[in-house]
């Protein structure tokens, strides 16, 4: 991480065991739809920990522009 980080809901969440060409080194990875505290609502990829419905997860843009998130304790 290293940039602004926001705090989030998730609202819906999967694992992607057959990832696109470019990822296919990367699977399985979870992805997940997260709703911000400020309403907006982000597709994220899950860093660490896997995450489930009702998680509160820390969210930022890193520098490729992707989202990621991870769980809270």
């Amino acid at each position: 991480f290293g940039r602004e980080l926001m705090r989030g809901l998730v609202l819906t969440e999967t694992v992607i065991h057959v990832a696109p060409e470019h990822l296919v080194a990367e699977a399985p990875y979870q992805i997940a739809i997260v709703r911000l505290d400020d309403g907006r609502r982000l597709t994220v990829r899950v860093d660490g920990e896997r995450v489930a419905i009702d998680s509160v997860v820390e969210v930022e843009q890193a520098a490729d522009g992707v989202y990621h998130a991870r769980a809270l304790r």
